[in-house]
């Protein structure tokens, strides 16, 4: 069993930065290739950023490649999201999720995922 739990969103102007944390609880966090997604009032939950068990690999959906950075930290149990340059498209709910995997393997798909946070809101004002 794995437990998620997200921090850092908020309410930022556009051109602003936000850091989202996502700290898994349980022994098996080192199985699971991480990843965040998001869903904006009215639609569906879309795929933001991956990172892979072993944390050689990323993968990043092209609406934020180039402003955000997933990154995870095995020794202390955490997972990040740093959002630059954020634009009022970027507003809507951000979950952390787990998925059991390979090591190098990236997911993609929401049904890929087994564990989900309860989300944090990031809201960015034009």
């Amino acid at each position: 069993q794995v437990q998620l739990v997200e921090s850092g969103g908020g309410l930022v102007q556009a051109g602003g930065s936000l850091r989202l944390s996502c700290a898994p609880s349980g022994r098996t966090f080192l199985s699971y290739a991480m990843g965040w997604f998001r869903q904006a009032p009215g639609k569906e939950r879309e795929f933001v950023a991956v990172i892979s068990r072993s944390g050689h690999n990323t993968l990043y959906a092209d609406s934020v490649k180039g402003r955000f950075t997933i990154s995870r930290d095995n020794a202390k149990n955490t997972i990040s999201l740093q959002m630059n340059s954020l634009v009022p498209e970027d507003t809507a709910v951000y979950y952390c999720a787990a998925g059991a995997s390979s090591s190098q393997r990236v997911l993609v798909q929401p049904f890929d995922y087994t564990y989900w946070g309860q989300g944090t809101q990031v809201t960015v004002s034009s």
